[in-house]
């Protein structure tokens, strides 16, 4: 007896998965990531895929490019798009990833001088199920350094909303205090950040290309406002939010 489609997709799935893990780069290889002002970083993008409110098929597939450290918009690119992969928890990707990476390549030759030198997803990188979360797939197949910036707390490999987690959120002063998200394995999957003075609640910031996780974390910051760092901020459309379903799972 054949496996079920979902079952039959789900290996599939896993299998390109862990072929891809294996190229994420998770220390800084740019110039300007060493900089202790990111000199030499000009262009930051933001990407994000967001749904129409019950409906799970029909989405717009977001980019900007702002310039740094200004944070002003030089770029942006909205498309409606159809999404015909299913969704299944833990492979958010599979559906997102080939309309944002679409979005980037007809930037890069529209208009390739503006193209990004770092990508901030609104999602997650190294802290997913399978450490290959949308911010790292869509930093191997662009070649792009990408970090995952989630607003909610993705629980997996022993990382939880515990009571420890929740004193170490209450621990973090001002804007720019992190702690580390640690799995049971003991690897670090990524950092929570207090982005703004102005916010006591984090987001969770995770590599997801070709950049080390404190410099993933002193970046976001440094591209933050309010809560959520500007390139992320800008190309959220807050009439047609994320579905439920998806807020946790990138």
């Amino acid at each position: 007896m054949s496996a079920p489609p979902a079952e039959g997709l789900v290996k599939q799935w896993e299998s390109e998965q862990t072929r891809l893990r294996q190229q994420v780069v998770e220390e800084d290889t740019e110039e300007w990531q060493r900089s202790p002002n990111f000199s030499g970083l000009e262009r930051v993008g933001g990407v994000d895929l967001s749904f129409i409110k019950g409906d799970d098929v029909n989405a717009c597939a977001q980019l900007v490019v702002l310039s740094y450290p200004g944070l002003e918009l030089l770029y942006e690119d909205s498309q409606m798009v159809t999404l015909t992969a299913p969704y299944i928890a833990g492979f958010l990707a599979f559906r997102e990833t080939p309309f944002l990476l679409d979005a980037l390549q007809r930037l890069e030759r529209n208009q390739p001088q503006l193209l990004p030198q770092v990508v901030l997803v609104d999602g997650n990188g190294l802290l997913h199920y399978r450490e290959f979360g949308l911010a790292c797939h869509l930093g191997v197949l662009s070649g792009l350094p990408c970090v995952g910036v989630a607003k909610n707390l993705l629980q997996v490999q022993g990382v939880y909303k515990s009571e420890e987690h929740r004193s170490q959120i209450a621990a973090l002063q001002k804007g720019g205090d992190s702690f580390p998200l640690t799995a049971a394995s003991g690897k670090v999957l990524g950092k929570a950040l207090r982005s703004s003075d102005k916010s006591s609640k984090p987001v969770y910031v995770s590599v997801g290309h070709k950049i080390s996780v404190d410099t993933a974390v002193r970046l976001t910051h440094s591209c933050c406002r309010y809560r959520v760092p500007e390139p992320i901020r800008q190309v959220a459309n807050e009439l047609i939010p994320r579905t439920p379903a998806t807020t946790e799972d990138p």
